[in-house]
């Protein structure tokens, strides 16, 4: 049984975010509304998502595992133009304002953490590691409160359901609109604090694999 099954058959999952009525987003290039936006600003784009997209906080925005997205031409943290850019969303985002508390799917511990400081990068995550199964994985929290990394060390025990962070504001946040990326890691190889959240269409089957759908632990439904 592959990780993929092992997730889709377990039986409870806890929220990781308040629930709320959830809205699907599109940040690919067929999503029209994107192209008269300035996605350097992220003033502007925080309003386009918040005000418009999220109708003034009526929903939660969720999606993006395995999209192709044109928002990441906001970073060179993603590419140079002469370069093959990254742009396949390998986590669920999902978007919420600055303080939105932040808990754990399953019981794990503190794999790593780091304040990845750069324009467009993660700002504050933590990685957990969990053992489902006797099968070890990994889940990445991304875009928090500098805050919530104070007093976390390797290691330290998280209880299924427990508020350990909190989506952040930004620019601390890595310069986003508040939301929090959610991603799954089967295998974490070096990497501490830190794990590829967008690839290359090259790299694309090889990351999928690697990372399965966030949905498996999320589980929201998929019409808006």
């Amino acid at each position: 049984m592959n990780l993929s099954q092992l997730l889709q058959g377990y039986a409870f999952f806890a929220p990781v975010v308040p629930s709320k009525p959830y809205r699907w987003l599109d940040f690919t290039a067929s999503n029209a509304s994107l192209t008269p936006l300035d996605l350097t600003d992220t003033t502007a784009f925080d309003s386009y998502v918040f005000d418009n997209l999220l109708e003034g906080g009526r929903y939660v925005g969720v999606g993006g595992y395995n999209e192709h997205r044109v928002i990441y031409s906001r970073s060179a943290h993603f590419g140079k133009l002469e370069e093959e850019p990254r742009c396949i969303h390998l986590g669920i985002d999902i978007w919420d304002r600055a303080g939105t508390p932040v808990s754990a799917p399953l019981a794990g511990k503190v794999h790593s953490f780091a304040f990845n400081d750069n324009f467009g990068d993660y700002g504050p995550a933590i990685i957990l590691e969990h053992e489902l199964e006797e099968v070890h994985f990994y889940t990445l929290y991304g875009h928090l409160t500098l805050a919530s990394l104070e007093g976390v060390y390797e290691g330290k025990a998280i209880a299924a359901g427990e508020v350990f962070t909190a989506i952040g504001p930004y620019p601390e946040n890595g310069h986003w609109p508040p939301h929090l990326h959610f991603q799954i890691i089967a295998d974490m190889g070096t990497y501490k604090g830190d794990y590829p959240g967008v690839c290359t269409l090259r790299d694309r089957e090889k990351y999928l694999a690697l990372c399965p759908d966030p949905n498996l632990m999320l589980r929201v439904p998929r019409a808006n």
